[in-house]
């Protein structure tokens, strides 16, 4: 027996009326479900079910879509691993059904299609909306309106866009940029959400009621989403697997439970196999071919749940324009380079701005020379910048690091973030306090004044 089977179930269809039980594998043309024996020999055929995964979701709301008469069949759900032992037992009951006994066991195991049926939609009715919680932050309907964010937040979306807002708190008045949503409490009462925005991701607190691991943190910073089924637990005691992402505008970590996303069997014109459909349940990225958008043209992206727009997004980044082969190709790059193109490079470093060349060689792994940064004391200086693949960071050099160590450093800089920056000195700046300025090398005339009076003043111990 496959040990995987002890954690998952099988769905077993009768018709109506009837007591013949056939192990459920998916669903003919015509939406009526299609079957094998309820056989150990047909297993590999059988639909798995398990706690992580939303295949029965995805079975009914299917069958209940393309199926003519759904209540001409009767579900019932059985561990995998006994599906031979509970069959012969379950078969011998449906024919006296409604035996109060076997009643009592049949409903233990019964699937009701119709509790799998979209629940009907209803947006937010405008009248319930109390203007003074926007008042408060200083945002009017006609702000809303402007922006075009109030029909997006009457079908309980956030804003598209970031509005400005402000806080009074103790007499203070805070401004910031935030995205707004509306939100129903347990006891029905509609309220507004704000989805301040943040320097960056907090990826290392703690994160309904989970931490989030290092390849978590990793996929976050260079995709946006977590890569997985992260297990969260929102309400003490309910835990839930959810899909995690990052909320472009705002850096605001989000998530969105697995069973509230449906996996489509199509994804613009091209059908997804049992493998793909997976990949993406669990939270991993696929890469779709020929796919066709709404003015007819074919295209290709990498294709991944979005947990902030809960559905699929697409991307199209040169990475991910490659073709399978090109991707091969690319996958021979030095693994240096490669590192480096997943690494995200900032347009402005220390106060200094990056020119698209400049972000390119670095995203090549190149070294660049940047002018113009400043340091930790607040001084302007020169220096050779490369990413740091190990650590996911940016070095700083003095010299080229491409080339032989012995190449003469950039003597502009180099006394000085030694000194600034690394707290080191020499015979001449040893006693100086004061940072020293871009391309100098000992103190000044005055420093060495001002050192000399500090020297005069310090009280003398007694020498032994």
């Amino acid at each position: 027996m496959n040990e995987t089977l002890k954690d998952q179930d099988v769905l077993l269809v009768t018709e109506k009326d009837g007591n013949k039980l056939s192990a459920v594998t998916g669903i003919n043309e015509d939406g009526t479900p299609k079957t094998v024996k309820p056989e150990q020999k047909n297993e590999p055929d059988f639909l798995k079910i398990d706690k992580n995964s939303d295949a029965l979701e995805n079975f009914m709301s299917n069958f209940l879509r393309q199926c003519k008469d759904p209540t001409h069949f009767n579900f019932f759900k059985v561990p995998a691993d006994q599906v031979e032992n509970i069959t012969p037992v379950l078969q011998e009951m449906l024919k006296n059904p409604e035996n109060p006994s076997n009643k009592e066991m049949l409903d233990m195991h019964r699937v009701l299609p119709e509790e799998f049926s979209k629940k009907q939609y209803q947006a937010i009715d405008e009248s319930r909306i109390d203007w003074a919680q926007f008042e408060k932050l200083g945002v009017t309907k006609e702000i809303l309106e402007q922006t075009k964010s109030l029909d997006k937040m009457l079908n309980w979306q956030k804003s598209p866009g970031l509005i400005p807002i402000k806080v009074e708190i103790d007499g203070m008045t805070i401004r910031t940029d935030a995205r707004l949503s509306l939100r129903e409490t347990p006891e029905g009462n509609l309220t507004l959400a704000i989805h301040a925005l943040r320097k960056e991701p907090e990826l290392d607190r703690l994160f309904y009621g989970t931490r989030l691991n290092e390849d978590d943190k990793q996929n976050l910073r260079q995709t946006g989403h977590a890569g997985r089924l992260v297990e969260i637990e929102p309400v003490k005691g309910e835990k839930m697997n959810a899909f995690v992402s990052i909320d472009k505008l705002t850096n605001e970590l989000v998530a969105v439970r697995a069973d509230k996303i449906r996996i489509p069997n199509e994804v613009k014109g091209i059908k997804l196999d049992d493998t793909q459909k997976k990949d993406l349940a669990e939270g991993k990225a696929i890469y779709l071919e020929g796919m066709t958008s709404k003015n007819g043209k074919e295209f290709n992206a990498t294709v991944q749940i979005n947990a902030d727009r809960r559905g699929l997004e697409f991307k199209f980044d040169n990475a991910n324009k490659l073709s399978q082969t090109q991707q091969q190709t690319a996958k021979q790059a030095p693994l240096e380079t490669r590192q480096a193109q997943q690494f995200r490079i900032p347009s402005k470093l220390l106060g200094a701005e990056l020119s698209e060349k400049q972000q390119g060689d670095l995203k090549d792994g190149k070294t660049i020379y940047v002018s113009g940064m400043i340091d930790k004391k607040g001084e302007p200086f020169n220096a050779y910048i490369k990413v740091n693949t190990e650590k996911e960071k940016l070095d700083f050099f003095k010299w080229n690091p491409d080339k032989a160590q012995k190449a003469t450093p950039d003597n502009n800089s180099k006394t000085q973030v030694a000194v600034n920056s690394e707290g080191k000195t020499n015979e001449a700046t040893k006693k100086n306090e004061e940072p020293l300025k871009q391309g100098q090398t000992q103190p000044t005339e005055k420093q060495q004044e001002q050192q000399a009076k500090k020297e005069l003043t310090k009280p003398k111990g007694i020498k032994m």
